[in-house]
């Protein structure tokens, strides 16, 4: 893990339930349909070091799983706080590319979204493939940022104002937990399909 840095204004922009999901460890994952960019060949996103940055206006209950739907508080269409919780960074780890449904289904279990969810991420733009991306998450001393105009909109990735400063972040989970799920996420999704970095 790349432990050395110590100050980051790249933000990842994610619904607020998810970021609260990873913030607490009963998740790792995120499923994305964009946002991602591909190099030389190598799938990669803006950053891989990251502040995780809660939306709230295009949360959609109907597709998370019950008890995350539930956390869920409607908002009007623009609204947004004045002031946006900080709470945690997080390094993602890997970033594994599937278009292969039934295998997105037997991940179910690690993440917070339904079946609704799954199936209309994989009909949308088909021929590019369902990214699932897994994050390591710290957890920061809580802190506000002002919101700016700039932070909103439908982008998936947004640099900050002001750097956030990383000292006494503490991991979500242990290297050993969290190796552990990597580990199982992996073996479902096949060997086939991922090559580990070099």
């Amino acid at each position: 893990m790349l432990m050395e840095l110590t100050t980051t204004f790249h933000a990842l922009k994610e619904w607020a339930v998810a970021v609260n999901a990873l913030e607490s460890g009963e998740t790792i994952m995120l499923l994305r349909k964009g946002g991602i960019h591909e190099r030389n060949g190598h799938f990669q996103v803006a950053h891989k070091q990251i502040l995780l940055y809660p939306t709230y206006e295009h949360q959609q209950a109907f597709m998370l799983k019950a008890e995350y739907a539930n956390r869920v508080y409607p908002v009007t269409s623009g609204w947004h706080p004045e002031k946006v919780p900080i709470g945690s960074w997080a390094e993602i780890t890997d970033i594994l590319p599937c278009s292969d449904q039934s295998i997105v289904n037997t991940l179910l279990p690690f993440h917070i979204w339904n079946e609704h969810f799954i199936s209309d991420r994989l009909k949308w733009k088909p021929r590019q493939p369902l990214y699932i991306l897994l994050l390591r998450t710290y957890k920061l001393p809580q802190q506000e940022i002002p919101y700016h105009p700039k932070y909103g909109g439908c982008k998936s990735w947004i640099d900050l104002d002001q750097p956030i400063h990383l000292q006494g972040a503490k991991p979500v989970l242990s290297d050993f937990a969290y190796t552990q799920i990597v580990e199982t996420i992996r073996q479902i999704i096949g060997d086939k399909l991922y090559a580990p970095s070099l």
